[in-house]
């Protein structure tokens, strides 16, 4: 029962039943009983005056709670002129007047914060409270190379990509530097906010390949640069003098010191290699500026393929082609170029055990070219380690070759990419400008 329905029927029972006391007491003296009737009528006016006075701050106060669950903090009231009533009116303008200047602060401060996360150059990824992504700014799209529909909804420990996978890993508050295809480097950094009384997870990813890039070859090109000194300051009088030797023929007049001449041959045929050794590594740091010319991708391919024939047969390797008819111009350092797909053939020529293919394909659509071979491919630790210096998957080998390819292909702005898309089928993809 409502409060105003129980004084409407306490009054009522109340003065009805003072009504019924006055008939039986006064009834002998009419006098007493019209004064006492015009009492109870007074007494029913007073108390319906009492009743509409404490009733309006109620209704007010309804109207107020009804306007802030529909959150419209623009509802005011009008003083009444009545002390009680203006109090209580008072307050409540003043909690609208605070309600709306919060929210407008709290809609300001959300606008700047989704600004601040749209435009980051830091990607960003918002997950729920059972870690499904709910959020993914631009940055984040562009450095994972997905779409919002590609990852919206889906649970991060569903989806396949490699950082989603090392971002299931991570715990709350750690960071860790990630290396996918031997050139690019993210950091990812997970940590926490509450809400409503939840934890909910963020992600951020940084891209460290630049920086990582310009450090590593800080490091190599000085240690490279002193390796070379220091040879190159050994070698040369080391050959002068054994030249020397050579020319004297004096020293060469009895045949007991053919041995020992054959030696020093060999020691100098031996420091030429070395010479040739060191000046391999010494391209890596000198290497110049890209000088862009246009030239036609296919005669670019061709003439490299021409040049490893050779090699390709002696290893059993058949070279098919899939290029379009028509020529496709790209800006680009010929020389520089070639050098690359030379070392890039050679490679994958050498992944091939017994016989096998390479196949070149150009897509003009997607300015991509992409180099496929039959070989046994790359596993997990390979893969990460592709391009760094001095990283070699064969026996011998110096960890040039595609350190210099890399070298190359950055200098000409030109996004790759070397891995093993399926059994028999590793594929090394450029995407020319």
């Amino acid at each position: 029962m409502k409060l105003r329905t129980k004084y409407i029927l306490f009054v009522v029972i109340l003065h009805l039943i003072t009504l019924v006391l006055t008939y039986f007491i006064f009834e002998q003296n009419k006098v007493f009983f019209i004064v006492s009737e015009v009492f109870i009528i007074i007494s029913i006016v007073i108390a319906w005056q009492l009743y509409r006075q404490l009733i309006q701050p109620l209704k007010l106060l309804m109207q107020g709670v009804d306007a802030i669950k529909d959150k419209d903090f623009n509802v005011k009231f009008l003083s009444t002129g009545k002390h009680e009533i203006d109090e209580l009116i008072n307050v409540y303008n003043q909690m609208m007047d605070e309600l709306r200047t919060e929210r407008t602060r709290q809609e300001q401060q959300h606008f700047f914060l989704e600004k601040l996360i749209h435009t980051s150059p830091t990607g960003i990824i918002i997950l729920d409270f059972d870690d499904r992504v709910q959020q993914v700014n631009p940055k984040a799209l562009q450095l994972l190379n997905i779409t919002e529909e590609q990852v919206h909804g889906y649970s991060i420990h569903e989806l396949e990509h490699p950082l989603f996978k090392q971002i299931g890993e991570l715990k709350s508050g750690e960071t860790a530097v990630v290396k996918l295809d031997g050139v690019n480097s993210f950091k990812l950094q997970k940590s926490h906010f509450v809400d409503r009384g939840f934890s909910r997870h963020f992600v951020m990813i940084e891209d460290l390949t630049a920086e990582i890039l310009a450090a590593e070859k800080k490091v190599y090109g000085k240690v490279i640069r002193m390796m070379a000194h220091e040879v190159n300051n050994t070698i040369g009088p080391v050959n002068s003098i054994m030249q020397s030797a050579m020319k004297t023929d004096q020293l060469w007049e009895s045949h007991d010191f053919d041995s020992l001449k054959d030696a020093l041959q060999v020691a100098m045929d031996r420091n030429q290699n070395l010479n040739l050794f060191m000046r391999n590594f010494a391209d890596l740091v000198k290497l110049p500026k890209a000088n862009k010319q246009p030239i036609i991708l296919q005669k670019l391919i061709n003439s490299v393929a021409k040049l490893m024939a050779v090699k390709a047969q002696e290893n059993g390797v058949a070279f098919e082609f899939n290029l379009p008819n028509d020529a496709i111009n790209i800006m680009a350092d010929e020389q520089q170029l070639e050098q690359a797909l030379i070392n890039i053939v050679k490679n994958a020529i050498e992944a091939i055990e017994g016989t096998g293919v390479m196949k070149f394909t150009a897509m003009p659509a997607e300015r991509k070219l992409v180099i496929t071979d039959s070989g046994k491919g790359l596993n997990a630790e390979q893969h990460a380690n592709l391009f760094s210096p001095f990283f070699s998957t064969k026996k011998d080998g110096q960890g040039i070759g595609l350190t210099l390819v890399r070298e190359i292909l950055l200098n000409h702005g030109f996004e790759f990419s070397l891995k093993t898309v399926a059994e028999g089928q590793t594929e090394f993809t450029i995407h020319y400008n």
